[in-house]
């Protein structure tokens, strides 16, 4: 529980701030926080995705997906995973290599951007 997103103000400032990254299933939305934070991560998957056994659906995939980032990256992390409409109709395989693509995507930015921070190059 303790790698769950759940305030609405935690959403917000993961969705405004940090990178972002999209594919065909997923849009996720990440920044830092303290290496001593656990890694969080929380899900939007809206109506548009389907009925409600089609969203618990893809969010059960996402959330399986996710759990095994986590347990790779347990600290400096938060993470917002949106499903899109495509995702209903997507196949596990897919929408896992969906996930872990933007993922890459979204660390690669934020720890490239904390390197040039830390040599001084971003202000």
């Amino acid at each position: 529980m303790t790698h769950r997103v759940r305030t609405a103000a935690d959403f917000a400032r993961i969705v405004r701030s940090g990178a972002r990254s999209g594919r065909r299933n997923v849009v996720l939305y990440g920044s830092r926080t303290e290496e001593s934070s656990p890694s969080r991560v929380g899900f939007i998957v809206g109506k548009n995705v389907g009925n409600a056994v089609t969203r618990n659906l893809v969010k059960r995939r996402l959330r399986h997906a996710s759990a095994e980032w986590v347990v790779a990256h347990p600290h400096g992390y938060d993470v917002v995973v949106r499903a899109l409409p495509a995702a209903a109709d997507s196949d596990w395989p897919a929408l896992r290599k969906d996930f872990t693509g933007s993922l890459a995507a979204v660390v690669r930015r934020l720890d490239g951007s904390d390197t040039a921070e830390r040599q001084g190059r971003v202000s």
